[in-house]
C-alpha cells in the first residue's frame, strides 16, 4: 500500500474526507479504564490490560468485574448470564463503557478474548433505545467469520427483534439485495460483496446513510492494500457522523498510521502483547524432505495415540493444495472435510459446520480458517506448508489451546522452510521442539500414499478443478498488473502537481 506523510494511501490529503474515525466536534477524555492513573504526556487514551484472560485482571479499584457495572442494560445482562458469560473479559472491560459513552474505538486484543461482544453488546444497547435500521455495518475479511459474527448477534440480541443480514460473496445477489432493502437492524459484510452491492443499485448508499456504527473486525486485514479499493467505496457511503470501532488481534503499519491520525478522536484499548502464543501451547516440528511430505502427515494422523485429540485442523497455503490433500485423505479412507475459497459458500458452511458438530475430525483449510473461527474443541494444529508470514503462523495455532485450555501445534519443515521457522521462532520468542518420528515407521506407507496422490491428482484434471485454478492465477496476475498501472500513474500526476508548483 502507497504510503504518503507516514500513513496509508487511503488516508492521504487527497482521502482525508475518507479517513475510518471522522473528526469529533469535542473530544473528551475520561480517565482509562485500567490505565492505573492519567499520563498528563500521552495524547491519547489507552487501557492496557496485560492478558486476555478473564482471571487475570489488574486488581485496582477501578477494575470493572460485572457487565452491570459496564453500564449495560438489565436484559443485556441476563442474556449474558444466560449464554454462560459471567463476567466482562478484560477487552469487554476496557471497550464497552467507551463506545457507549460513543467513542471511537481500536481494540487490540489477542485471539479469543471476547472482541466481538466488546463491540456487539454495546450496539445492541444502543439499538435498543433508537431501533431503526440500518444500524450497524461490521466489515470482516472472511465469509465464514462473517456468519459467526451474525450467529454472536442474533444469540446476544435473542431479547430484541433483532433483524441481522449477512451479505458476502458466494451467495444470490438478488436475494441479499432484498435483504438490504428490508433496512435489517445490522448487516455484517464482506468488502468485496458490499460493494458489489453499492455500485450495482444508485439507492443502495442511502440505505446507509443514517447508520450510526462502523465496525472493521481483523482490521489489519481489511487495512491491507488487496482490500483498498472496496474500503474506499464502502467509506464513502457512510455518514462522517458514524462512530467507528476497529478490533484486531494483530497490530500492523497500516493500523499504526491509522491511530496516529486519529489519536486525538479514539479511545486506544491495548491487551497485545505481539506475536506471543500462549502457554499452554506444545509446538513442535517434524524436519523431513518435501518429496514425502504427505506420508509424513497420513502417518502423523494415523498414530495419534492420545485419545484428548478430538479434532485437527491441518493448514495448507494454496487451495489447490488443500483441495488435493482431501482427495488424497479420500483415497486412504481417512474422513476429512475441505475449507478453500474455491467452494462454493454452502459447501463452505457445511465443512465448518460438520467439523464444528464434531461428525468429522479432521478440517483441511487454507487460512481462511486461521483468523476469528471460535472452534472450541480443536485440539491439534499441522502446519502442512509454513506460512511465508509469522502472524499467519500466530494466528493458525491460535485454533487450538484456547481459554487456558492445552493444546499442540506440528508444522511439517522441509529443507526450503529453515529460514521461514526461523523467523517464526525469533518473532513469537519461543523455540519450536522437535517432534519424534521413525523413518523406517513413516516410509512403510509411502506406496499407499503415492498411490491415492496419483488418483487425486488425475481426480482433479479430470474435474476441471485444475483449469479454475489457473484461471483465477490469471485474473489475480492482471489484477496486480492494474493496481500496478494504477500507482505508476499516480506518481507521474503527484509528479506533475510538484513540478507546476
Amino acid at each position: 500500500m502507497e504510503v504518503e506523510d507516514g500513513a496509508p494511501s487511503i488516508f492521504s490529503t487527497a482521502a482525508r474526507s475518507l479517513a475510518l474515525v471522522p473528526a469529533r466536534s469535542k473530544a473528551t477524555k475520561p480517565t482509562p479504564v485500567s490505565s492505573g492513573g492519567s499520563k498528563k504526556k500521552k495524547k491519547r487514551e489507552k487501557s492496557s490490560a496485560g492478558n486476555a484472560e478473564p482471571d487475570d485482571h489488574d486488581g485496582g479499584p477501578e477494575t470493572l468485574r460485572t457487565f452491570e457495572s459496564l453500564g449495560l442494560s438489565t436484559w443485556l445482562q441476563v442474556t449474558c448470564k444466560e449464554l454462560g458469560m459471567a463476567r466482562p473479559t478484560p477487552v469487554q472491560e476496557g471497550c464497552i463503557p467507551q463506545i457507549l459513552n460513543g467513542k471511537d474505538v481500536f481494540g487490540m486484543a489477542q485471539t479469543g478474548s471476547g472482541k466481538t461482544a466488546a463491540f456487539a453488546l454495546p450496539i445492541l444497547q444502543k439499538l435498543a433505545e433508537n431501533p431503526y435500521g440500518i444500524y450497524a455495518l461490521v466489515l470482516t475479511p472472511t465469509r465464514e467469520l462473517a456468519f459467526q459474527i451474525a450467529d454472536q448477534f442474533n444469540a446476544l440480541g435473542s431479547a430484541m427483534s433483532l433483524r441481522c443480514t449477512v451479505v458476502v460473496g458466494g451467495m444470490e445477489m438478488t436475494a441479499q439485495a432484498q435483504a438490504l432493502m428490508n433496512r435489517p437492524h445490522v448487516v455484517i459484510a464482506t468488502p468485496g460483496r458490499m460493494k458489489d452491492h453499492l455500485i450495482s443499485d444508485p439507492d443502495m448508499p442511502g440505505y446507509f446513510s443514517k447508520a450510526k456504527f462502523l465496525v472493521l473486525d481483523e482490521a489489519d486485514r481489511l487495512l491491507e492494500v488487496g482490500f483498498e479499493g472496496e474500503m474506499r467505496t464502502i467509506l464513502q457511503s457512510m455518514p462522517s457522523s458514524r462512530q467507528t470501532l476497529l478490533f484486531s488481534a494483530t497490530m500492523t503499519g497500516n493500523l499504526k498510521a491509522l491511530h496516529e491520525l486519529s489519536s486525538d478522536k479514539a479511545f486506544f484499548y491495548e491487551a497485545y502483547q505481539g506475536f506471543k502464543t500462549v502457554e499452554t501451547l506444545k509446538q513442535e516440528y517434524i524436519f523431513l524432505p518435501a518429496n514425502v511430505k504427505d506420508v509424513y502427515l497420513l502417518h502423523l494422523l494415523s498414530n495419534l495415540e492420545d485419545d484428548s485429540v478430538r479434532s485437527v485442523i491441518i493448514f495448507a497455503s494454496s487451495c489447490r493444495t488443500c483441495h488435493l490433500l482431501s482427495l488424497i485423505m479420500e483415497e486412504m479412507d481417512v474422513d476429512t472435510v475441505a475449507l478453500h475459497s474455491m467452494k462454493t459458500q454452502q459447501q463452505r458452511l457445511a465443512s465448518l459446520s460438520r467439523f464444528k458438530a464434531g461428525q468429522v475430525p479432521i478440517l483441511i483449510a487454507t487460512d481462511v480458517a486461521s483468523r476469528g473461527l471460535d472452534i472450541p474443541t480443536v485440539d491439534l494444529v499441522i502446519n502442512y506448508d509454513i506460512p511465508r508470514m509469522a502472524r499467519d503462523y500466530v494466528h493458525r495455532v491460535g485454533r487450538t489451546a484456547r481459554a487456558g485450555r492445552g493444546g499442540c501445534a506440528i508444522s511439517l519443515v522441509t529443507q526450503y522452510d529453515v529460514e521461514l521457522v526461523q523467523e517464526i521462532e525469533k518473532v513469537v520468542g519461543k523455540k519450536l521442539e522437535e517432534h519424534e518420528t521413525k523413518e523406517d515407521e513413516v516410509l512403510k506407507g509411502i506406496t499407499a500414499v503415492y498411490k491415492a496422490k496419483r488418483v487425486a491428482a488425475l481426480k482433479m484434471l479430470d474435474s476441471g478443478f485444475e483449469d479454475k485454478v489457473k484461471a483465477r492465477r490469471d485474473l489475480k496476475d492482471k489484477g496486480k498488473r492494474r493496481r500496478e498501472e494504477d500507482k505508476s500513474n499516480n506518481v507521474e500526476k503527484r509528479e506533475m502537481k510538484r513540478k507546476q508548483k
